[in-house]
């Protein structure tokens, strides 16, 4: 399942309650898996985000966990998280039992997130029910990094799931533009090349703060399988909140 979620910035608790409610109905639409958007829980490059950010694992990580374990599904999921003096644009894969098999925290920072986020420093591929799998946090799977996830690929993982956080500019004419070309070529480019699967879930809604205020997150989350197959495209808008199954089988 593709959570495209609307997150608000720096609504906490509105932002779980909202996370939550999609792991259920993921659960009533028998999915295994549940892929969540970036920095879910404050809002990607949200300004109050430093004081605000949680450790992992901590109160924001523990109430998905649960989430998780209630309703016996897998769950990946953007999260804001802080250690120490640093703060990161991580993601958490949690199992069916609620307990979290691998994080990953965001490499190919944007130049205007670098004030905020801390890079990280490594990469993981981790056994899930569904198989090898990994993480990669949208902007890491720019065409410029995509190295990140091919070494991804080649260290076995067959499935590598994106949180993102897709934003254009408050004017952007999606007849006139169409949103998408970028990451259709760069996830095409690495399911060919390795034949694996790539899933990235945007989320929707308006950025509140930091750099890119007033510009809006536009879900289109999208599912390629090996060999550069789209196998869905989520909805386009600020508002097009939905959960978006699909049936994929790992190669």
């Amino acid at each position: 399942g593709m959570g495209q979620m609307l997150v608000e910035g720096g609504a906490l608790e509105a932002n779980l309650e909202r996370a939550i409610a999609f792991i259920e109905e993921a659960r009533e639409r028998a999915c295994d898996l549940l892929i969540l958007p970036e920095c879910l829980d404050l809002g990607w490059t949200f300004a109050d985000s430093r004081n605000l950010a949680q450790p992992i694992p901590g109160q924001v990580s523990e109430i998905l966990c649960e989430g998780a374990r209630r309703s016996g599904i897998e769950v990946v999921a953007g999260v804001t998280e802080r250690e120490g003096d640093r703060v990161y644009n991580a993601s958490i894969w949690i199992s069916k039992q609620g307990e979290i098999l691998g994080r990953h925290r965001k490499i190919n920072l944007l130049d205007i997130a670098r004030d905020l986020y801390a890079p990280g420093s490594c990469l993981s591929v981790f056994e899930s029910s569904i198989g090898p799998v990994g993480m990669a946090i949208c902007a890491d799977n720019f065409p410029e990094s995509l190295d990140l996830a091919r070494s991804l690929a080649r260290m076995g993982a067959r499935l590598i799931a994106s949180p993102c956080a897709w934003a254009v500019d408050s004017d952007h004419d999606q007849r006139v533009d169409p949103y998408g070309d970028l990451w259709r070529g760069s996830y095409g480019a690495l399911t060919r090349e390795w034949e694996v699967s790539m899933i990235g879930v945007s989320n929707v809604g308006w950025i509140s703060s930091g750099p890119w205020k007033g510009r809006k997150c536009i879900g289109c989350s999208l599912a390629m399988g090996p060999s550069g197959k789209v196998l869905t495209e989520g909805p386009y808008g600020e508002e097009a909140q939905e959960l978006i199954v699909l049936d994929l089988e790992l190669p």
